[in-house]
């Protein structure tokens, strides 16, 4: 049966066929057409006798087979490449001739053979570098390796100390284009930058305040970094700046921490000092206030005495002046009840008389 005068089987049943179906068929179909005719007959018998006295066959023959063979593979070759995948999270950059053409999204996509060149860029995960050391064995207890950056991680401050810094910076793919084609080596680029926005920073502050104040750090080299990136067209967005250590250089250490004992002793000292004030001079204050209260109150009271006792004078002064005897006399008997219920022992004493009378003891205390 002729290859023109078969009907495909890809038509039977609706379905549409899948890599190996077409792979199995066309090995059918060249089974079939370089393995001799559909009934099996020896060659030079299907269709007649051979010509007699001709040239042979057998090689050119060959050779036509050959050269179909190697244009079919051909052709499965360039139609298998037309089409490609991009994986979710990823997009791909297709150069018609060497010249931007699209940007893929992801699923399945067709492209030009010999025309068209695809490349994949994932813009989904978050890419990581690592400055003044490396990770050597990620696990749930990393291990890292620090030996060889100090290059890296050794900077001068606003105050002339060498500090130890290391950090790292994570960054994903926002344009894939830019990301592959606008810079040359977009890592390294970005590793320089982010060099150079620490130092900046770092040299713009005290030692002390790059110990404190990490975050303001790593802000500040993230925002500073993010903004060089857009202007060189990077297509990369800054995750995070994150200062992993910041310490003195080890050949400093001893004296630095004998620096920090000595100011953590100092602090000690200030705090204790103030707590005594505190509790000393409010107390001092309190009852400074306390004896300045009741000196007035004092005062007060004194004042309202003396104008009590000069209202009370003036009125008996008055009474006096009114009837004179009767007033002497009340006056007398008013002191006399005042007086007597605490006398004890009471003595009368005659005038006349040149020695104290005998009296008689009426206290009811029992004489021994």
């Amino acid at each position: 049966m002729a290859w023109q005068d078969e009907q495909s089987p890809w038509g039977k049943g609706g379905r549409t066929p899948s890599p190996e179906d077409f792979i199995a068929e066309l090995l059918k179909k060249l089974k079939q057409t370089f393995g001799g005719g559909s009934s099996g007959a020896p060659p030079g018998e299907e269709g007649g006798e051979a010509p007699a006295g001709g040239p042979p066959t057998g090689l050119f023959g060959g050779i036509g087979k050959v050269l179909v063979i190697i244009l079919i593979v051909v052709l499965v070759q360039v139609v298998w490449t037309s089409f490609y995948t991009i994986k979710p999270g990823e997009r791909g950059v297709v150069l018609r001739f060497g010249k931007y053409s699209k940007t893929a999204p992801p699923g399945l996509n067709f492209k030009i053979p010999l025309m068209d060149t695809v490349t994949k860029v994932d813009i989904e995960n978050v890419r990581k570098e690592e400055f003044g050391f490396r990770t050597k064995v990620p696990a749930r207890q990393t291990v890292y390796q620090k030996e060889g950056y100090d290059a890296e991680s050794l900077m001068l401050t606003a105050d002339k100390n060498v500090i130890d810094v290391e950090w790292i910076v994570q960054y994903k793919v926002r344009d894939p284009f830019n990301f592959l084609f606008k810079v040359q080596d977009v890592r390294q680029a970005l590793r320089d930058i982010a060099e150079t926005a620490i130092r900046r920073t770092v040299g713009n502050m005290d030692f002390d305040y790059v110990l404190s104040n990490r975050e303001i750090l790593a802000g500040s080299s993230a925002d500073e970094l993010q903004a060089v990136l857009d202007s060189y067209e990077a297509g990369v967005d800054i995750v995070t700046v994150q200062l992993q250590d910041v310490n003195p250089p080890d050949a400093v250490k001893p004296a630095f921490n004998e620096v920090n004992e000595a100011d953590q002793d100092m602090k000690r000292l200030v705090n204790e000092a103030e707590e005594a004030y505190n509790k000393v001079i409010p107390k001092a204050s309190g009852d400074a206030k306390k004896i300045v209260e009741q000196a007035r109150g004092y005062s007060v009271q004194r004042v309202n005495e003396s104008k009590g006792e000069t209202a009370r004078f003036l009125a008996v002064m008055k009474e006096y002046q009114a009837a004179k005897d009767v007033t002497r006399q009340r006056m007398y008997l008013e002191t006399l009840q005042d007086v007597l219920p605490t006398v004890k022992d009471i003595y009368v004493i005659d005038k006349d008389q040149r020695s104290i009378l005998p009296f008689l003891d009426i206290s009811g205390s029992k004489q021994k």
